[in-house]
């Protein structure tokens, strides 16, 4: 099967043409893809998944609409970022999105994450408290209790099964890729809820990315960063240092039939914030709901990020 040319419109596969701006900026050591829109506050937007800054294609014109300065970028090893040997555990993956932070120079920036984009948000909230303003994290618990429900809750571990599946050499990659990148679109078709993830063009927008030479193996490195570590003295400390508590205000949002990370898994992650702290479960949304519902999510966004006391 060959993938439409018409599915990444002028822009080639990763700088789709729109409203926005592409450009690249360094950080960490590397060159990190950003697509950017507005003047204002700085909100950073961060993909999951297998997915690409692209998945925020909605929310970067509301937001720059709402007086927002925002900007998606690729994560290390994804999309238009560099696609380095190492450096993909969550606190270096944290450290490219507070660069990133400071390469545009701005003091601090809102941080919206999904999915993994969303673990490395709480990360980077914890590493580095000065840098992010504000937290807001789509399907994805916290990092303590991620790890606790795939350890200890039968359901999720298997909610989670492709996590325990990257843990094999070579072989999640080939698949990945293979068919042009056929499984992509099922992941995505499998884990929306009723409403689709976007069209069929979308799906092949995701599935065109993904063939990009070492993006499959680079999206699969933090997970297997995740598991593997578990045992060892990096991941014992990361899990220690990810008990310091989350300071900014912090908005978490759920789909109820994410098929993924279920409801159980994520709530109870406000146990880690001492901030105004702010759950918000879509009824009938699964695991890409700023994509399923566009215009419920940015709604909510929007007016959480205008809202001067977030704790009410």
């Amino acid at each position: 099967m060959t993938l439409p040319e018409s599915s990444t419109a002028g822009g080639g596969p990763v700088r789709l043409d729109g409203p926005w701006t592409h450009r690249d900026v360094a950080a960490n050591g590397a060159r990190f893809h950003i697509a950017e829109m507005g003047d204002g506050p700085l909100v950073l937007l961060l993909h999951g998944f297998p997915q690409f800054w692209w998945t925020w294609r909605h929310q970067l014109p509301a937001l720059a609409g709402a007086g927002f300065r925002a900007v998606a970028m690729d994560l290390r090893g994804v999309g238009g970022s560099d696609r380095t040997p190492r450096g993909y555990d969550p606190a270096n993956l944290a450290l490219d999105i507070t660069g990133v932070v400071r390469s545009l120079g701005e003091p601090d920036a809102a941080l919206v994450g999904h999915d993994l984009g969303g673990y490395l948000a709480w990360t980077a909230a914890v590493m580095r408290p000065k840098l992010v303003r504000r937290l807001v994290v789509s399907s994805m618990p916290h990092p303590r209790r991620w790890r606790s429900a795939m350890l200890s809750d039968f359901s999720q571990s298997r909610a989670g099964s492709h996590v325990w599946g990257f843990q094999r050499p070579w072989l999640p990659e080939r698949r990945l890729v293979a068919d042009d990148a056929a499984l992509v679109g099922e992941l995505i078709r499998d884990w929306s809820g009723p409403r689709p993830t976007g069209d069929e063009e979308a799906v092949e927008v995701y599935r065109r990315a993904m063939l990009v030479p070492s993006t499959a193996h680079c999206s699969i490195e933090p997970y297997r960063w995740m598991v593997r570590s578990l045992a060892r003295p990096d991941g014992i400390q990361f899990n220690r240092r990810m008990k310091r508590p989350v300071r900014v205000p912090t908005l978490h949002l759920h789909g109820s039939l994410d098929p993924v990370m279920r409801t159980r898994s994520a709530a109870g992650s406000g146990e880690y914030v001492e901030a105004p702290y702010r759950w918000r479960l879509f009824d009938g949304l699964g695991h890409f709901p700023h994509e399923e519902d566009p215009a419920a999510f940015t709604t909510e966004l929007v007016n959480w990020l205008k809202d001067p006391e977030p704790d009410r």
